[in-house]
């Protein structure tokens, strides 16, 4: 049987933008390499294209790609134990707290775009948004903005909740992969906008240093806002209710705050924004009732993000290449398929990048596909028609434009300037202190 025209789109995609991941992943160790490749690279790599091929049962391809990653493991690494991968040992961190706020978050956020659909707000929107393809840049711009300040998916489920009502349900999809290129754009260089970034602010490094990542950012957004704005305002064109009266539900608009302001208060307090967003929609069940039915509708989106990011942490990319300019730019397509999250924390332990660079490169790398970010797969599970990597593509194609062409402009205008460490591990500092010259007077002694 042929395969079609988009099977072999969504297959050649993959595989370039796999290429750069390939770079990482002969390292020699138990597991059988397959021409200098380790098998666990070979069956992720494959699990991305079944995801791309088979959009409409993404959650059992990933699924099928864990459970085939684990016999791996545990036929060739008889010490193996995914508990600890999971829990976490004395020498490493587990993957427990970013599996489980992942799911607080996707869930919490589905809630949240529902509850701040049904305040009203959105309904007002069309008559100060412009008519034409300028509010549908507008609306990208909010997007933006919004993620600065608050998690990329809360930004992109509130910009697909408002998107729903201003375009009466036609969003083209190509406007869908700019709202998500939107909500990653517009956290890059903020330390509160990105998990990445947060975890590079947790681990030390100054937040003044990610700023310029706007400096490729800000570009980026008119790169890609403008061309997906006309397009959709060819597809469906905002339309102005002007006798339409809109009831504003104040104690909701007051829950949508309560929420955000309780993610933002623990991502800053205990770095796990998932706790004040259930605390916050508890303390709102009392006010108004919860739209608990979102719950069933994100669970596919969930559970196919988590075996996602699972398979991801499972890779074994215990090295990078020198860091480069080149390196942070290759990191960019690996964020489109690869977990983002492990990415950074690796470049962390090396040092020695530029960490307004590396912020927009792994921050909206991610946007190139829809399942590349957890704001495309949140997104998602309320226009499943993102799901085909050939159509996302195609019809998003300026959102890769953008990231290229804004990583150059962010090159000739700031540069690339490499931060030294700015941690060192205790045993760097002892054998410091070993080899620093003793002095004439303490041999005197």
């Amino acid at each position: 049987m042929k395969l079609n025209i988009k099977v072999w789109i969504a297959i050649i995609t993959m595989a370039f933008l796999l290429l750069p991941v390939f770079t990482f992943a002969a390292a020699p160790a138990a597991i059988p390499l397959f021409f200098g490749i380790r098998l666990e690279f070979i069956i992720f790599a494959l699990t991305l294209i079944g995801v791309a091929v088979s959009h409409n049962k993404t959650m059992f391809v990933a699924l099928g790609g864990l459970l085939a990653l684990l016999i791996l493991k545990y036929l060739f690494l008889p010490d193996y134990s995914f508990i600890e991968h999971i829990t976490g040992t004395t020498e490493q961190e587990g993957e427990w707290r970013t599996l489980l706020n992942l799911t607080g978050l996707l869930f919490g956020f589905g809630i949240l775009a529902k509850i701040f659909e049904e305040s009203g707000i959105p309904d007002k929107l069309p008559a100060f948004l412009p008519n034409d393809w300028k509010g549908g840049f507008l609306l990208l711009v909010l997007v933006f903005v919004i993620s600065s300040f608050l998690d990329n998916i809360a930004a992109a489920m509130i910009g697909g909740a408002v998107a729903v009502v201003v375009f009466k349900g036609k969003v083209h999809l190509g406007y869908l992969a700019a709202i998500v290129a939107a909500s990653n754009g517009g956290g890059s260089g903020s330390v509160v906008g990105d998990t990445t970034t947060t975890l590079m602010w947790i681990d030390g490094v100054n937040p003044m240093d990610v700023l310029h990542a706007y400096s490729a950012a800000i570009p980026a957004l008119f790169l890609f806002g403008i061309p997906a704005s006309i397009i959709q305002d060819r597809y469906n064109r905002i339309t102005k209710d002007a006798n339409k009266i809109v009831k504003i539900d104040t104690v909701k608009i007051l829950i949508v705050m309560l929420i955000l302001i309780g993610a933002i208060l623990t991502n800053y307090l205990m770095d796990f924004p998932a706790v004040g967003v259930w605390i916050a929609i508890l303390l709102g069940s009392l006010l108004r009732k919860t739209p608990w039915d979102e719950i069933p509708k994100s669970l596919q989106g969930t559970i196919f993000l988590v075996a996602l990011v699972t398979c991801a942490s499972l890779m074994p990319v215990n090295e990078l290449p020198t860091a480069t300019w080149q390196t942070a730019f290759s990191l960019g397509f690996v964020s489109a398929v690869f977990d983002n999250i492990p990415l950074t924390k690796l470049c962390l332990e090396q040092g020695g990048y530029d960490w307004g660079v590396l912020a927009y490169s792994v921050g909206f790398g991610g946007s190139m596909i829809w399942f590349g970010s957890s704001a495309g797969v949140a997104l998602s599970n309320m226009f499943p028609e993102m799901r085909s990597v050939s159509n996302y593509v195609k019809k998003g194609w300026f959102v890769i434009m953008a990231y290229i062409i804004g990583f150059f402009i962010m090159l000739g205008v700031v540069g690339w300037h490499p931060h030294a460490p700015h941690r060192k591990d205790k045993n760097d500092i002892k054998t410091e202190q070993l080899l620093q010259p003793v002095s004439t007077d303490s041999l005197s002694h």
